[in-house]
Formats: C-alpha cells, structure tokens, sequence
C-alpha cells in the first residue's frame, strides 16, 4: 500500500463514509459528486465532444486514438448519482492508456427514472453506436460499480440477440440488488468507503417494484453466451468484493475468459482517483493493455 492510499483511506473512514452514512435523498448525494468533479483531473489535452440521444452522449479522446472502435462506458453512482463530469477524469486517462475513444451515456437516473430506465438507455446508446457504423467487434463495453452491472446486464442481452461486443472491463460492479454477498457483512467495517447500512434503502429507491433478480437489473443471474474476454477489478476489503467474484465465476461457467483483478485495500473504484493514487493509474494501465490487446486480437 502506498503512503497516498493509507492517508486517502483513513480521510474517507474520516470524512466520506460517514457522510454517505448521512446523505438524506438521492439527489443530495447527486449534488456531492459534482461538487468533488473538479478533484477528478483528467489527462492533459482531454477532447470532448457531446451528442444529443436519447440518451445523451459523451465522447472522450486523451492522445492518439484510431477511428472505427469505441469503448462504451457507464459511469458509477449507484444509479441515482454520476455523470460525464463526474468521471470525465478516468475516462480520458483510460482513452489515453487504451488508445482508444470513450463514449459514456448520460443516462437517467433514479428516483425520478426507476428501473428499467437505465437499462433502456443502455440498449438505446449500444443502438447508437451501431447506427454509426460500429460493428459489434469494435465495440468494448465497460462501467464501474452501477454503470458496471448495467454493462453486463447490456451484455446479456445483446449475446442473447447474438450480437457480441469485441470484450468489457468492469470497476467493482454491482451486479447483485438480492445483496446476498457475504462481503457485504464481512467488509462492512473494513470498506473504507460504502456505508453497508444504506444499500437496502438505495435499491428500494433504484427498483421499488421490481424483482430484484430481474438480469436486467442483476446481472448475476443473466443468462451469458459465449462472452466475450472480460477484465473485473475490485478491491478485496469493499462490500461489492463478493459481486466480483462471483460474476467471475458466473461467466467462467459460460466459458468465458475472465480475468479477476483484486487489489489489497484500495477503496470502491479507486481508479477515479488517478492523479492522487499510483494504484488508481496503475490499474488504469493494466485496463488500457487489456483493451488494446483485445483489439489486436481482432485484427489477426
């Protein structure tokens, strides 16, 4: 562990966790994360262009980047919270290390659209990027935490249409609204950052009516054919430790090729911190090489 990461895990223990615990309705904690936007540097020469949807689009490009393939990322916040800005940072990095384009979907949000909105939007920004003459192999699908369940719930769906993104990499995914991982008691104290005690409260916001094994909301019981490589990285001390593994495991079984990133003591999607944590940019990296080595296996 770095020096940076213990001080920045012992001010979220001090400061963030407790003020999540305390957060009184979604769009507080909306307000919250596009206050700390501005602490998300991004890369130098970050271009950035938006196009109109539904749903809007973001495209993110830091260096080189070839035409004719795209990343599509769905940002975190537990789907009541995030946007473009608020990872805008991340997401340049990761084009700069992946030399290769980002498209994030401003997608709605809960509780002002509940499920299935976000899922429909995904289905929706995958049609737009089709609509662009982008084939499916070109494509990589990607999220973290919320933003990395519906990615994978997206993939379902588009391997059941037998249509199959080139790979997908995921940040501590939520896959799993049951909430039936035992990291979520066994992490509770050692997560430096999400107040287990607020998760059942947040669904019931996400999802008042619906079944909460719906794989489009819980990708952890969505049915996977022949899935492409995927990359999953996930803190082994954060309460969304046991989503990881177990949609490793999930995918396995479809004779997929997963690889199961887990990092000692970093907090849920430290990767956001790039430009505060070396562990955030060095997973960022290995993100990076795992997309291009994606690609290139597509050109032989």
């Amino acid at each position: 562990m770095s020096l940076r990461l213990a001080a920045m895990n012992a001010a979220l223990r001090a400061v963030a966790k407790p003020a999540l615990a305390r957060t009184g309705t979604p769009e507080r904690a909306r307000r919250d994360f596009e206050r700390i936007a501005p602490l998300l540097r991004g890369p130098a020469h970050l271009r950035e262009i938006r196009r109109p949807g539904p749903p809007p689009l973001g495209w993110l490009s830091a260096g080189p980047v070839p035409a004719g393939r795209a990343i599509l990322w769905f940002h975190g916040g537990a789907y009541v919270a995030g946007s473009l800005r608020t990872h805008r940072g991340m997401l340049g990095r990761l084009s700069r290390l992946a030399r290769t384009e980002v498209c994030a979907p401003e997608y709605r949000l809960a509780p002002e659209a509940p499920f299935p909105a976000a899922f429909e939007d995904a289905c929706a920004a995958w049609g737009l990027l089709r609509a662009q003459g982008l084939a499916p192999g070109d494509i990589v699908l990607g999220g973290d935490s919320a933003g990395g369940g519906l990615a994978l719930a997206l993939l379902s769906r588009l391997l059941e249409e037998g249509e199959r993104p080139r790979a997908a990499v995921l940040f501590s995914p939520w896959v799993d609204l049951t909430l039936s991982g035992a990291s979520l008691r066994e992490n509770a104290r050692a997560d430096p950052l999400l107040p287990v005690e607020r998760i059942e409260e947040l669904v019931d916001i996400v999802a008042p009516e619906a079944d909460r094994r719906d794989p489009r909301l819980s990708p952890l019981f969505a049915p996977f054919r022949a899935p492409p490589p995927v990359l999953i990285q996930a803190s082994r001390t954060e309460i969304l430790r046991d989503d990881a593994r177990r949609m490793a495991t999930r995918l396995r079984a479809a004779d997929g090729r997963v690889h199961l990133d887990l990092w000692p003591d970093t907090p849920h999607v430290w990767q956001i911190l790039d430009g505060w944590l070396p562990e955030a940019r060095a997973a960022l990296a290995r993100a990076g090489d795992f997309v291009q080595t994606a690609f290139a296996e597509t050109m032989r």
